[in-house]
């Protein structure tokens, strides 16, 4: 008997056994168990997650011969004859090879006669996004209105390009990539059924290499186990089977950063140089560590089974802004890396950038804002370069002394008279409150009305009495009594639209601009040069061109 592909082998029969796609199996089954399935189902999801499984389940529960139900028996000849793709009423059609409305129009033909052996006829339509547009026209009203005996299962990859009015006729599930851990625990089980042995770390690289994808997973197990020709899986052999035999030396290189080891940093590039690695995925393997490492960094409750113990242990010895750096300069190395002269330098240039620069708030920058400054790379002794520097110090000419100039001495203090806080106009004395944010608001829409007995008396105007809540009065109460140096009581008087009152600060400011644009229309217009213009050449000045200084 030839050999069958562990992907085929343990396809999943039942729902159950569907691993990761719990929100669409619990649909299905209650679809399933009341026998009102949808006539249009599109199942959509990356390659590998388990459409057409989910499928062939849908049409053994519908043709079971117990039964509709979501858990079909798969000992009776149809569940068998859908295990093994032999059941008459199952259509299993590829469209990327049946793209024609020709093709569209027989499969509506023939969906007009019963069903030969079960109670429905269910037609799976893998990658349905090939087909042509007229095709999907040709469709349209077979999906709206099917036979009672017909259901549609649509599969695709890329539901974007399916036609609004296809999708509005389906019901649409989204499967889900599978998490790495999910793909482990499995490959694992199918391991040890098959009583292969193998090392965790090699079924953890396998996962991770799967992409989301249990079939790939399983396809990759048959690759290993030709690849280790029956002996264990080790970790080892599988990278270098899969190509990825440089992770494990990114954590060396990682660590060689955050210590400034340059040495360390470039035996590593060279150790990687002997395993001819794919530079391209190793750059994306770095940023991936990075960015789990400043996950982990912000949230330390998110550390997972997955995640290996060299990466755990850079988390504390990279600094936060030197991850959010170095994440930036190795997805800009990924980007720039068909630039580079060889996959090697584009890589190498990458991990010297991570080395040589680093987030830096010295020097008055505001702190948590990075600014690369140059790190000082590890290089040759001093000593080495210490006779060179003297004597090239000793045979250089001397320099004339230039003696500093004398300090300019303080211009002597002017005697100007100071006015306390509390005696200043109430627009200017509004700066001296300290106040910010709604509480300068409301008191730039204040007017002066005067102090008496420790009360203080404030009119506010009418069109912002939206601005007076308790906190901002307390504030401005509070900022006044510290200029007086006493307590005093704040009361605040919405005005009336027709009462005539003083000025407040922000009309003062308004008059104040008026009069400036009226000052500088007026210097526009007396100008001889403008004149002058308007005379000869009839020019007109544009309104609202001119902007007073």
């Amino acid at each position: 008997m030839s050999y069958l592909a562990l992907a085929r082998k343990w396809r999943p029969r039942v729902f159950a056994d569907v691993m990761g796609q719990g929100h669409v199996v619990k649909a299905l089954t209650h679809a399933l168990d009341g026998d009102k399935l949808h006539p249009a189902i599109l199942l959509t999801g990356t390659r590998g997650v388990g459409k057409t499984t989910l499928a062939r389940i849908v049409a053994k529960g519908l043709n079971c011969e117990t039964g509709v139900s979501a858990t079909p028996c798969g000992i009776c000849s149809a569940c068998k004859e859908v295990d093994s793709g032999r059941f008459v009423d199952l259509l299993e059609i590829d469209a990327a090879s049946n793209t024609g409305v020709d093709n569209v129009r027989e499969l509506i033909d023939n969906s007009q006669y019963a069903p030969v052996r079960g109670r429905y006829k269910v037609y799976l339509i893998d990658e349905v996004h090939m087909l042509s547009k007229s095709a999907f026209n040709a469709l349209l009203k077979t999906l709206e209105e099917p036979p009672p005996h017909v259901k549609f299962i649509l599969a695709t990859t890329d539901p974007q390009k399916l036609p609004i009015t296809v999708l509005s006729r389906c019901l649409q599930f989204n499967l889900k990539r599978l998490p790495v851990a999910v793909i482990r625990e499995q490959l694992a089980k199918v391991l040890d059924q098959e009583g292969v042995a193998f090392e965790i770390g090699a079924v953890s690289e396998i996962a991770k290499s799967a992409d989301g994808s249990m079939r790939d997973g399983l396809s990759l197990v048959d690759q290993a186990i030709a690849f280790a020709g029956g002996a264990k899986l080790e970790r080892g052999p599988v990278e270098d089977m899969l190509g990825t035999s440089g992770r494990q030396v990114l954590y060396a290189l990682l660590a060689a950063i955050a210590s400034g080891d340059g040495p360390a940093l470039l035996a590593g590039i060279q150790q990687l140089e002997t395993r001819a690695p794919d530079y391209s995925a190793l750059l994306n393997d770095l940023a991936g560590y990075l960015q789990r490492i400043a996950v982990l960094q912000v949230l330390p409750d998110a550390a997972s089974d997955d995640d290996d113990a060299e990466l755990v242990a850079l988390v504390a010895q990279i600094a936060a802004e030197d991850v959010q750096l170095c994440y930036q300069i190795a997805v800009g190395g990924r980007r720039d890396l068909p630039w580079a002269p060889d996959p090697r330098c584009g890589f190498e240039m990458t991990l010297l950038r991570m080395l040589a620069f680093r987030p830096d708030d010295a020097g008055g920058a505001k702190a948590g804002t990075p600014s690369a400054t140059p790190r000082r790379v590890p290089s040759a002794p001093e000593t080495t370069r210490a006779e060179p520097v003297a004597r090239a110090a000793a045979t250089a000419p001397a320099a004339p002394v230039v003696a500093p100039p004398a300090p300019t001495p303080p211009a002597p203090p002017v005697n100007v008279p100071r006015v306390p806080p509390h005696e200043l106009p109430w627009d200017e004395r509004i700066d001296t409150l300290g106040l910010d944010g709604g509480g300068r608001q409301l008191a730039r829409q204040c007017a002066w009305l005067g102090e008496k007995d420790g009360v203080i008396r404030l009119s506010l105007a009418a069109s912002a009495a939206f601005l007076l809540h308790e906190a901002r009065r307390s504030a401005m109460e509070q900022a006044l009594a510290a200029q007086y140096g006493r307590e005093v009581r704040l009361l605040i008087e919405p005005a009336q639209a027709e009462e005539a009152v003083a000025l407040t600060p922000a009309q003062l400011d308004q008059k104040r601009a008026q009069e400036r644009q009226r000052v500088a229309e007026a210097a526009i217009a007396d100008d001889p040069v403008v004149r002058a213009f308007k005379d000869q050449f009839g020019a007109v000045v544009r309104p609202g061109s001119i902007q007073p200084h």
